[in-house]
């Protein structure tokens, strides 16, 4: 993983959360079945958008914030994937997270 990706403007640098999945009868389904990860992990956040008035909007993410993106939003960029603050849909809570059976 890079460390050294420092996202401009409004863009969030997000580590996806790879979940493995099993089948009822407990197989593994493998990566190349799966459809890709909508959840992240925040690496980095930029420093926000200049809005008409020239004052910047901070963005309302820190690092270590665990988000549900857009399916089909941002870079990807080696083992990151790099999105616009806009196309992060939801902060996922600790509490609220799913439970596998």
């Amino acid at each position: 993983m890079s460390n050294n990706v420092s996202p401009l403007s409004d863009y969030v640098v997000l580590q996806p959360i790879q979940q493995e999945e099993v089948s009822v009868s407990g197989l593994v389904i493998p990566d190349s079945a799966k459809e890709k990860s909508q959840e992240g992990k925040v690496i980095a956040v930029g420093p926000g958008k200049i809005n008409d008035s020239g004052n910047i909007e901070e963005i309302d993410l820190k690092v270590g914030d665990v988000v549900i993106y857009q399916k089909f939003a941002g870079t990807d960029y080696e083992d990151l994937i790099i999105v616009r603050a806009s196309d992060v849909l939801a902060r996922v809570s600790s509490t609220t997270k799913k439970k596998k059976a």
